[in-house]
């Protein structure tokens, strides 16, 4: 099973909200996401939410990419 330390990944703000919460909280609830990189995130590819950024097939391609790489 995966596990992640949301307190390294998060926003001091998010810290003990559910993940359901988390996922639909915007982009800026993501630890070093500013609230201008989420506009731009938005105006360029209609990224809101965190669960938006998730489901970005460029961002699935960039990992699937590193991941193949690291195969290796």
């Amino acid at each position: 099973m995966a596990s992640i330390d949301l307190d390294k990944v998060l926003d001091k703000a998010w810290a003990g909200k559910s993940l359901p919460e988390i996922l639909a909280a915007p982009v800026a609830a993501l630890k070093g996401v500013s609230d201008r990189d989420g506009e731009l995130l938005d105006e360029a590819f209609g990224v809101k939410t965190v669960a938006d950024l998730a489901e970005l097939k460029y961002v699935r391609w960039a990992q699937a990419l590193a991941a193949l790489e690291a195969a290796k």
